[in-house]
């Protein structure tokens, strides 16, 4: 029998929830065509369809709601925020932004040009929306485990890295203004990818002068689980 260890953490808040019946579902799903995004919230038993924050919030969350300055500038959240993107990447910069769609949209406004193209493991469906939304191509080179639903590899959202060095040379270095690795893969089954697979894109990118951008939302929970 396998050893199902529980979550590290107790649930410090419940919402009322109902479960439809069966008839109802599929009427749902047939008013919907067959489009979760529109299915109402109300009406879906689990969520599945996103890991961002549509879980219960920490007896530390909570306690920050109450202790948060509110100030319209130089306020206290943001020096702690400073710290923690400090401490955890090194940056002296970084913008702050209220949802990743619109840190994707700066980016890729002022970075991509009609006709570039920027790889990944597998792109995030707003990533690529934004990419494509100013003329780029998204492009996904994903290793062949990710695709197999039945494969036990431990890291199925790495990288391709001898694809990436044959597309880099396929289109040109020139019209890579720059590649992602989006380490918890949502869009491939929440895949994680492994350090030695990010040290090794990021010595192909060096070697054409390519920066390396990381979405590394979520990165905390999978280093907990694997």
């Amino acid at each position: 029998m396998p050893t199902i260890v529980p979550e590290p953490y107790r649930v410090k808040s419940v919402e009322p929830i109902r479960l439809i019946t069966r008839a109802d579902r599929e009427r749902i799903l047939a008013d919907a065509g067959y489009n979760i995004f529109f299915v109402k919230s109300e009406d879906v038993y689990i969520d599945l369809l996103t890991d961002s924050g549509t879980s219960a919030m920490s007896d530390a969350q909570w306690a920050g709601l109450m202790v948060g300055d509110e100030a319209y500038a130089c306020c206290r959240n943001y020096d702690n925020l400073k710290e923690a993107v400090s401490s955890i990447f090194g940056f002296r910069y970084f913008l702050p932004t209220h949802q990743g769609r619109a840190a994707e949209k700066v980016l890729f406004a002022a970075a991509v040009n009609p006709g570039n193209y920027v790889p990944s493991n597998t792109h995030f469906d707003t990533i690529r929306a934004n990419i494509e939304a100013v003329g780029g191509h998204a492009v996904d080179l994903l290793i062949a485990e990710g695709l197999a639903p039945t494969s036990h590899y431990p890291f199925k959202g790495n990288m391709d890295v001898e694809r990436l060095k044959r597309f880099i040379d396929d289109v040109g270095a020139q019209n890579i203004p720059l590649a992602m690795l989006t380490i918890t893969n949502n869009s491939a089954g929440g895949q994680p990818v492994s350090l030695a697979n990010i040290r090794a894109v990021k010595e192909v990118l060096t070697e054409y002068d390519i920066p390396l951008f990381i979405d590394a939302c979520r990165y905390a929970e999978k280093c907990l689980l694997y």
